[in-house]
């Protein structure tokens, strides 16, 4: 097996190995430091010896005695040792509660409320999803050295406040409903377009982030938030056939062919939607969702859409959604109504404001700035897909 193939295994299987192992000895620090050391182990035999039958299964056990091994050397030996004892036994006890899937019990002990917000969503991140500091950091939009800090902090906070890796209570639940959503999105977001690499997206945490919100809706159907995030994935989701062309290159939502779109996505998605709708909760899930499913229309409703994302930035008036309000603008009342609305946005060092408003600048027929709108995009995403997109755009203009 090839290093390459050992790093597709630890993208699929290292959250869901971080949560086994944080379930069976209530350490996240020391399940993270197994793990990472299984990983380690496995570099350095299975392009020699090949992989195991189960590879997910061998890092879990390896990981496992790695931890044992660790306990066993702890100063406090005797208490240590039981508990390593217990770790040996053919199958370790599990814990009884609210929550039955592992990936989803880490989520909800990192989103502890004794845990700030940007460090709930970043630590969680970085154990369940497996994504690297400089991933985190591009979808907070903050430098990388900050998003490290951030984290140190967290894991630092579970250890010295004794916070217990467990099962919350069902009634801890819904006050740690919203930060779950936040981080199984972003793990989404990064399925959808990865933060770097030669493809485009990572299907792997897509599937993975949808199967987790089918589980937090099972666990919580009367939520609308959570029906609402699995419409939004399942109808962004359903385009994934036709988001690139037979080379790789990635195509625009206007430029898609509908044929390649998965109807049953599409079908189950809008049937979620009209859930949302009966239940008239609106939240700002719910109207992301809402503002996908007109867009599977045959020909896109923009002034459905601006009305959608009039309500929700009144839910959500951040930056990145009245960007995106300004791309319905630009379809409405035109593009040079939108760029003002644009470059009145603090959103320099994101990607997509550069690509925005260079997709305004060319309609507008301000071809040189619209040139260097795009060479800034492009210097801003290490996706290479994106890079060889927004460079193409640029080329165009002459």
């Amino acid at each position: 097996m090839t290093p390459e193939h050992i790093a597709e295994v630890f993208r699929a299987e290292y959250g869901r190995a971080v949560a086994v192992l944080a379930r069976m000895m209530g350490d996240i620090d020391l399940a993270e430091d197994a793990v990472a050391e299984a990983f380690t182990t496995a570099l350095a035999r299975w392009p020699e010896e090949g992989a195991p039958p189960s590879p997910a299964g061998w890092i879990i056990t390896t990981a496992r005695n790695r931890a044992i091994d660790h306990l066993r050397r702890e100063s406090r030996r005797r208490q240590k040792s039981a508990e390593a004892a217990i770790l040996c036994a053919p199958s370790a006890r599990r814990e009884e509660g609210a929550v039955p899937d592992d990936l989803l019990r880490l989520i909800f002990t990192c989103c502890h409320p004794a845990l700030s917000r940007p460090a709930q969503v970043a630590l969680t991140l970085r154990l369940v999803g497996g994504l690297a500091t400089p991933e985190i950091a591009h979808a907070f939009l903050v430098p990388e050295a900050t998003m490290a800090q951030r984290i140190v902090r967290a894991k630092a906070k579970i250890r010295d406040a004794h916070i217990p890796c467990r099962v919350p209570n069902a009634e801890d639940l819904p006050a740690r409903l919203d930060a779950v959503l936040t981080v199984v999105l972003l793990i989404f977001n990064e399925g959808y377009v990865a933060t770097s690499g030669p493809e485009l997206a990572r299907a792997d945490l897509a599937a993975e982030a949808i199967r987790l919100t089918r589980q937090i809706v099972l666990l919580m159907p009367d939520e609308p938030e959570a029906v609402g995030l699995l419409a939004l994935m399942l109808l962004t989701e359903s385009r994934r056939g036709a988001r690139t062309d037979r080379t790789g290159a990635l195509v625009r939502l206007r430029d898609q062919d509908h044929a390649q779109w998965d109807g049953r996505m599409i079908a189950e998605g809008r049937a979620l939607v009209r859930e949302c709708l009966r239940r008239n909760r609106p939240g700002r899930y719910q109207l992301l969702a809402a503002i996908n499913a007109v867009h599977t229309d045959a020909i896109t409703d923009w002034r459905q859409v601006l009305g959608l994302y009039d309500l929700l930035v009144q839910l959500d008036p951040g930056p990145v959604a009245a960007l995106n309000r300004a791309v319905a603008v630009g379809e409405v009342d035109g593009p040079e109504t939108a760029l003002l609305l644009v470059e009145g946005l603090d959103l320099n060092g994101y990607h997509l404001f550069h690509a925005i408003r260079g997709d305004l600048l060319a309609r507008l027929g301000r071809a040189s700035e619209a040139r260097s709108a795009f060479e800034a995009a492009a210097a801003l995403t290490d996706n290479e897909r994106e890079r060889t997109y927004l460079l193409a755009r640029r080329g165009e203009l002459r």
